[in-house]
């Protein structure tokens, strides 16, 4: 059964496909140390153990396949991502869509004065109408323009026996804006690594959106993947060489007790317990 969400105005995200479960995760784990090693109250922590260790190539064993429908200048921050696998909408071949992306007034911000790739404070109304309204002329000239110039019947403004001229060519007139759709399919670890560059809040808002909504249809299929996803990547932070100086002269100052509340209190495993304690005791 397809899952499809709608994104913005005209963009939706499809879940076409999903190849594998948990399970088969957690069965191309065990291959590796043959018959007679599986408990099924295991498999959670097998894949929290594979994650935290980053033992990404049973997570290979899945795929998923993706229906989308968006404004070309996402695309371009999509295609970046080379370990997945991308059938796009043509324009050489077929007309392109007359829908264009406009901004939520929300969103209209002005240029971060910290971040060259960032945005700064949001507009005030008068100025955000302004903005939003010459990017809808803008959108609007470049489809009327696209159309005068691809149909082979207009004689709008040219000499007769104008017939238009080749798609291929009439395409470069559209602005990033304009909606294309693709095909996109991955595996399920570099489906996680996307994620956690793409659902980022440093990640420009428009495919943050689309990213957080691809997370959302995959989530219900691979629940312990994703727990241990979020738990041991996207929530979850690296320090420096430096910073781990400073951390260690910080928790020089603190008398440290172990034991097993960390398991209750925070519901770890036995294992992952044991494991977070002998880091601590590394540090101090």
């Amino acid at each position: 059964m397809i899952s499809e969400k709608q994104v913005h105005k005209h963009g939706f995200v499809k879940l076409l496909e999903v190849m594998g479960s948990d399970e088969e995760v957690e069965n191309a784990a065990r291959i590796s140390y043959g018959t007679g090693t599986r408990k099924v109250s295991q498999t959670r922590n097998l894949i929290r153990y594979l994650m935290r260790h980053q033992h990404t190539s049973p997570f290979e064993m899945c795929e998923v396949k993706f229906h989308l429908k968006l404004p070309i200048f996402v695309m371009r921050q999509i295609v970046r991502h080379r370990t997945a696998n991308i059938n796009e909408y043509s324009g050489r071949y077929s007309i392109m869509s007359d829908e264009f992306y406009l901004p939520a007034e929300k969103d209209v911000h002005e240029q971060s004065k910290q971040n060259n790739q960032g945005r700064g404070k949001e507009l005030d109304e008068g100025n955000k109408q302004l903005v939003l309204g010459r990017m809808y002329d803008v959108n609007e000239h470049a489809k009327g323009c696209y159309r005068q110039i691809s149909e082979p019947n207009n004689l709008d403004g040219f000499y007769e026996g104008f017939k238009g001229i080749a798609r291929e060519l009439a395409r470069v007139i559209l602005p990033v804006s304009n909606y294309t759709e693709c095909i996109w399919k991955i595996d399920l670890n570099n489906f996680f690594k996307f994620c956690n560059l793409r659902m980022d809040s440093h990640t420009q808002q428009e495919t943050r959106d689309y990213a957080k909504i691809m997370y959302e249809l995959v989530e219900p299929k691979f629940p312990i993947c994703c727990e241990a996803f979020e738990d041991y990547m996207f929530n979850s932070v690296t320090f420096s060489q430096k910073e781990m100086e400073i951390i260690k002269a910080s928790l020089k100052r603190i008398k440290w007790s172990y034991g097993s509340w960390v398991m209750s209190k925070y519901e770890l495993s036995e294992r992952e317990s044991k494991e977070f304690l002998e880091k601590l005791k590394g540090v101090v």
